[in-house]
């Protein structure tokens, strides 16, 4: 059975209308030197039991390690892809107040991985090791492929 992540993408416009997204990247020793596909909405799966868009906060709030603000308008619904791995991702939009947190400021939370891989050795990293605030098109360059389409719908959202 495949898992389900829920996630969020913060998003920013810009004075002349420009837009931005934030995204994750995946932190660990296997990503760090890689950067197209190696960033990410920010995410993480369902618990028991849990309402999807109530795990999407929860995470967001834990990669970036501080409270989300609060949104202005109510998030937007991104619906969900499927990813090359079969897990199924379901997002959700929220704009970032202006300036809004300083990034500087964000500590992700820490998860075990072995390393090196089938080692039987485990180490701890942070889930994602920095954020950025990225274009449409640069966000699609760098992003899980799948999670192209959530840049897609909120671009066309926001243009609708």
């Amino acid at each position: 059975m495949a898992t389900t992540s829920a996630g969020l993408l913060p998003f920013r416009r810009l004075p002349g209308g420009g837009l931005e997204v934030l995204l994750g990247h995946m932190g660990g020793p296997f990503w760090a030197r890689k950067d197209a596909g190696s960033w990410s909405v920010l995410k993480g799966e369902l618990e028991p039991g849990e309402e999807p868009h109530a795990a999407a906060l929860r995470e967001a709030g834990e990669e970036l390690g501080l409270d989300l603000p609060a949104p202005s308008a109510p998030d937007i619904d991104l619906g969900e892809v499927r990813q090359r791995s079969g897990k199924v991702v379901l997002a959700w939009a929220r704009e970032w107040p202006r300036p809004g947190p300083d990034l500087a400021q964000i500590g992700s939370n820490m998860v075990e991985v072995e390393w090196p891989p089938r080692s039987g050795r485990r180490i701890e990293v942070p889930e994602i090791d920095r954020v950025a605030w990225f274009a449409p098109d640069d966000a699609r360059r760098v992003v899980v492929s799948a999670q192209a389409a959530f840049v897609d719908r909120l671009t066309e959202h926001l243009a609708g």
